[in-house]
């Protein structure tokens, strides 16, 4: 199905702001996606995201400010993600010995195993890849690289 009849739109200004609008309502229609996929493993896209950025880092420790920093999502209260993670006992927090201020952030061996389940369902999960071509794909990134430059 196009944007025009999604969106219920038939006409744009012009093409620039076609793509605007493309790209944010793929932006929620992949988000929506997310959320459905994650859901059934009791975490939400943001935590997902807290889980491989920890897990990438995995068995060194990472602060809260070097987590935030590298989210997709930039608006997400990393503090209140972390927390839940806690709750659910998939990340660690503990004292930095070297610095009393400083929270240390550790994944945990359920958070791996977490991470681990995605993996093996990750064809299906990205199944959406398979819409378009490796080249294609290349030329996405380039043009999405070049807006954001």
């Amino acid at each position: 199905m196009g944007l025009e009849e999604d969106v219920k739109q038939t006409k744009f200004t012009n093409e620039h702001q076609k793509v605007m609008v493309n790209i944010l309502y793929t932006s929620s229609w992949l988000n929506n996606r997310n959320a459905a996929y994650f859901k059934k493993f009791n975490i939400s896209p943001e935590q997902f995201n807290v889980l491989r950025i920890l897990r990438g880092s995995h068995p060194i420790p990472m602060r809260l400010a070097d987590i935030a920093e590298r989210m997709i999502e930039k608006n997400s209260n990393c503090t209140r993600l972390v927390e839940k993670l806690r709750q659910k006992e998939l990340v660690d927090r503990q004292l930095c010995e070297s610095n009393r201020r400083q929270v240390d952030i550790s994944i945990t061996a359920k958070g791996l195993n977490v991470l681990s389940d995605i993996d093996k369902d990750y064809d299906q999960w990205l199944s959406i890849q398979k819409a378009i071509t490796k080249a294609e794909a290349v030329e996405l990134n380039r043009i999405l690289d070049k807006l954001r430059s």
